[in-house]
């Protein structure tokens, strides 16, 4: 990660430009790879730390067409068939290698929707990315086309152009199609049933869209403006919300379609269920699931004390227990909120973390410390039932487990405190029974997803799922493949039963 200004960067990036510019039609493979890959400009560690702002501060636009230029534009795409939504990513990378960055937004848009959010959040290094030609010339899938990071400039380019082109929609096929939930999965189902002409309803629990995008992720990793600008993409195109309804409690799922006439509904609820260790002194005060100081932060803005209600609790000394990208975000997240003391603890080495490598190196650049091979025994509170600190044991790796990683094994008389007051426990999170429970004629797994065919289909007519509710907690991009899947079938669904009506 760069700490060099933006205008630095820019510079260096407009002598290589002027280099490659004049015959980059004419490139041969090895000149490619030889270009150097961009670094991505950043805001100062220290300073970010102590701000809400994003971390991250985009290509520019000279650095997007060299880092574009360096795609070998591969006969064989395997970065189309890593992207769950399969965008054309040679095609959009090309125009913008040619400066025709609406051209490259206009191909990315007919496949995703969301290119601000995926280019921001999305795993690029396990998925689109991981098996890039150039990454592998140079033996570092790091060093690979940076398709998450030009994805991102050209769609904040056709923001900040103030042009955002809004897709067609078909006439109105007087269908109408329930979308629970308005995260990733959700939202892509409308915008693609949308187009149809079908008329789309969102429903969600909380008071604002966005979903897991807005409750679970900072502000400083994707601002909550570009998920209200992508949200109002979808109101443009005649989607409509209704928020503060609880399907389950505000109305039963299959009474969307018995009583309400929608003639197809998509569950997109998520899996906000949090995991805890069922460990001694998980119940003192300041002990909390990752996930509830996520959304009191970000979707109830407990960290804006001048404007916002929302109780958030103090801490000095915060301990979060876990390795993935939530366990970051609420790590990184109480730095920011005051706390002079933030420890990841985690039972596995760093070569096990689940978190992308760029969020565990923004940790550590920030100051973050990182106890490994480590996990929590108990909490200890005082006499007050708050926390005080925490008794930790020590691991050793043993023999692969069910996921592939090595199984931490505990090290006999390993005992050690650590001095915290604030537990964020982030090992996981299960699905919401509600739904289940209201639906007894829907089929789910031990864990309470729901099963689903290879359409996304449930085993209740007319009802699909997708998204976390089916794959447990899993990846924005993931989701909307899922969604994507949903959408078609459908489509399929309401086309046969409107070629059906014509027939009569």
């Amino acid at each position: 990660m760069s700490h060099k200004l933006p205008e630095e960067i820019a510079e260096q990036a407009r002598e290589y430009l002027a280099k490659y510019v004049v015959r980059k039609d004419e490139l041969k493979p090895k000149e490619r790879i030889n270009i150097p890959s961009q670094e991505m400009p950043a805001q100062d560690p220290i300073e970010r730390g102590k701000n809400l702002k994003e971390v991250t501060l985009g290509f520019t636009a000279e650095q997007a067409r060299l880092e574009a230029m360096r795609c070998l534009q591969c006969v064989k795409n395997t970065c189309v068939a890593d992207c769950p939504v399969g965008i054309d990513i040679p095609g959009f990378i090309k125009q913008i290698a040619d400066g025709d960055f609406q051209g490259a937004v206009d191909i990315i848009k007919q496949t995703s929707l969301l290119p601000s959010i995926c280019g921001r959040v999305c795993p690029q290094e396990s998925q689109c990315q991981e098996h890039c030609k150039v990454g592998a010339a140079l033996k570092d899938v790091d060093k690979g086309v940076a398709i998450g990071r030009l994805e991102r400039f050209v769609a904040d380019w056709e923001r900040a152009s103030g042009n955002v082109k809004v897709p067609n929609v078909k006439p109105s096929t007087g269908k109408k199609v329930a979308v629970v939930g308005s995260g990733p999965a959700g939202l892509v189902v409308a915008a693609d049933v949308r187009r149809e002409g079908h008329n789309v309803t969102i429903f969600e629990a909380f008071h604002k869209m966005g979903g897991v995008m807005r409750y679970g992720i900072p502000e400083f990793r994707l601002p909550n403006d570009i998920i209200d600008q992508e949200i109002d993409t979808l109101r443009k195109m005649g989607v409509e919300f209704q928020t503060n309804f609880v399907v389950g409690r505000t109305r039963k799922l299959t009474d969307l379609i018995n009583k309400d006439g929608f003639d197809a509904v998509f569950v997109g609820t998520g899996a906000g269920l949090p995991y805890f260790m069922g460990i001694e002194g998980e119940n003192l005060v300041g002990v909390f699931s990752a996930n509830e100081y996520l959304t009191r932060a970000n979707l109830m803005r407990a960290f804006d004390k001048d404007n916002s209600n929302t109780p958030i609790y103090s801490s000095r000394n915060v301990a979060v227990l876990g390795g993935g990208n939530v366990a970051m975000d609420a790590a990184r997240m109480a730095l920011r909120l005051g706390a002079e003391k933030v420890y990841v603890i985690y039972r596995r080495t760093e070569n096990e973390m689940p978190a992308r490598k760029e969020e565990i190196e923004h940790a550590k650049e920030e100051g973050i410390e990182f106890h490994f091979l480590q996990n929590a025994k108990r909490i200890i509170g005082d006499e007050d039932g708050r926390v005080i600190a925490m008794e930790c044991l020590r691991y050793e790796l043993g023999e692969p487990d069910s996921s592939g990683r090595r199984r931490p094994v505990e090290v006999p008389n390993s005992e050690f405190k650590i001095i915290v007051d604030t537990v964020l426990v982030s090992i996981g999170n299960g699905s919401n029974p509600l739904i289940s429970q209201t639906t007894p004629e829907m089929v789910v797994n031990k864990w309470g997803n729901i099963i689903v065919d290879e359409t996304q289909k449930s085993s209740v007519e007319k009802i699909y799922a997708g998204g976390d509710i089916v794959l447990g907690a899993a990846t924005v991009i993931l989701a909307m493949g899922e969604g994507r899947r949903a959408a078609a079938a459908i489509n399929e669904q309401l086309e046969k039963e409107l070629n059906k009506n014509a027939d009569l």
